[in-house]
């Protein structure tokens, strides 16, 4: 049994500030092929559909296809502040190395 992914406060919190939960949109995390370690993270502001896992807090939801979601197994979706931008991070158990910017890793 594969353990879901966990999305912190912070994340939550985050999308309550840009008011995704009130405009009918979650944030969905999926996995595709690409970036120069072989996946890519594609994070977006979208709706949820019929097959998609969706976790929910603070009135809000963060969704994960069912093709993305082996990828995303044990991974902790959160947000951060940091000087150089902010962005939901991921940080996947799964990964055996990812580049310098953190949007794309390898299995």
């Amino acid at each position: 049994m594969q353990l879901p992914p966990k999305v912190t406060p912070r994340a939550y919190a985050r999308l309550a500030e840009i008011g995704a939960g009130e405009q009918g949109q979650a944030l969905r995390v999926a996995v595709e092929g690409g970036g120069c370690s072989g996946f890519q993270y594609d994070i977006r502001l979208d709706a949820p559909s019929e097959d998609d896992l969706i976790l929910e807090g603070e009135g809000q939801k963060v969704v994960v296809d069912s093709v993305s979601l082996p990828f995303l197994a044990g991974a902790t979706i959160d947000f951060t502040e940091e000087l150089i931008g902010a962005r939901f991070t991921i940080d996947n158990p799964n990964a055996s190395s990812s580049c310098g910017c953190g949007t794309s890793f390898s299995i």
